[in-house]
């Protein structure tokens, strides 16, 4: 059997597997612990619609309780979110599917934390809006948007590992470009250093900079890892399938919570049975598997993007923040859920 028959059996196969209920998913999958989210965002200004797609935390170090989160609504431009779940900014940016954001990035000399969406308004071209995010006032200015490369973009993360600020936009169809991006002039300028490919429909990406490791969620195949150096390897390496028990077709948000020099964990969302499986950095062992379950703030759904940053962020969630986007938001509009990474570790038994 081919490689290209071998892939397309795989999605054809993912695509009966949604076609089985729910119930019968979840009793296929491997276990899963339960913990309960502490918060939740206000939802998306887009009602009765798959709109809301994907976070990126940015954590306060002088007031950790005064962290934000920026969220797409992917009808319609990226919200800004305390951690009371409050809107503090909307900008209307159109169709931006997923989001990302470094602190300590210098823009036009000065150190600035800067977002960047993947921007599918024109679905032939892919492009990159960029953004400052103000960590007073939570607003966000448009920098100008930079080229991704010709089809619909999807997925986006950025990493500064080796120097420089780096975006990979990952198109719909798999395609992964980097862009060296340049944000020492007036307006933004970008680069396409080298592309990478995988087989079909991708989305959710995340880059662990001390690594220069990048992880790719291959939507009905699984989760890759790629080398994320300018010149280094396009080969992919696959470090879990979607096979229905560790992760059930879709996957799709990917978040990196690194710990010490070279430990942590690599965090994937198991969208077809509504959980989120996680695996280790150093070896890519299978550790767990979890779920958001039904508690003062609702349980979750369908999920799309998510995001994971450690460290203090108040009362709350005092060693950590995992934040993901709710498909199936009780009735309203969808929106994003808070959940303590303290909770998770002792739900799975982790240890640093």
């Amino acid at each position: 059997m081919t490689f290209a028959l071998a892939v397309a059996l795989a999605g054809c196969a993912s695509l009966e597997e949604r076609e089985i209920p729910i119930e019968q998913r979840i009793a296929a999958a491997l276990p899963a612990v339960t913990v309960q989210a502490q918060g939740e965002t206000a939802p998306v200004g887009t009602t009765n619609a798959d709109a809301a797609d994907d976070p990126a935390i940015w954590r306060n170090p002088a007031n950790p309780a005064a962290s934000l989160i920026v969220g797409t609504d992917k009808k319609a431009g990226l919200y800004v979110y305390g951690l009371n779940g409050q809107v503090r900014d909307f900008r209307d940016a159109g169709r931006v599917n997923n989001v990302d954001l470094k602190d300590g990035v210098t823009i036009a000399g000065a150190p600035a934390i800067v977002v960047a969406a993947s921007d599918r308004n024109d679905r032939a071209r892919a492009k990159i809006a960029l953004f400052r995010l103000d960590p007073i006032t939570a607003k966000l200015t448009p920098l100008g948007e930079v080229d991704g490369g010709s089809g619909e973009a999807y997925g986006i993360c950025l990493s500064k590992f080796g120097g420089g600020l780096h975006a990979f936009v990952v198109l719909k169809d798999g395609t992964i470009n980097q862009v060296s991006l340049d944000l020492s002039g007036a307006t933004p300028t970008g680069r396409t250093v080298r592309t990478m490919k995988l087989n079909t429909q991708a989305e959710g990406c995340a880059v662990d900079d001390r690594s220069g490791r990048l992880y790719v969620a291959e939507e009905d195949v699984g989760l890759w890892r790629f080398d994320a150096a300018p010149g280094g390897s396009t080969t992919p390496v696959k470090i879990a399938a979607a096979d229905g028990k560790a992760i059930v077709a879709d996957a799709e948000g990917v978040a990196i919570a690194p710990i010490g020099e070279k430990a942590g964990y690599v965090l994937v969302s198991s969208q077809g049975d509504n959980a989120y499986t996680v695996y280790r950095l150093a070896d890519e062992s299978y550790v767990g598997r979890f779920r958001i379950v039904a508690g003062p703030f609702g349980a979750t759904e369908e999920t799309d993007g998510v995001d994971l940053a450690l460290g203090d962020f108040g009362p709350g969630y005092p060693g950590g923040l995992f934040v993901v986007q709710d498909g199936d938001n009780e009735g309203k509009a969808q929106n994003f859920k808070l959940v303590a990474w303290d909770e998770i570790k002792a739900a799975l038994n982790l240890r640093d």
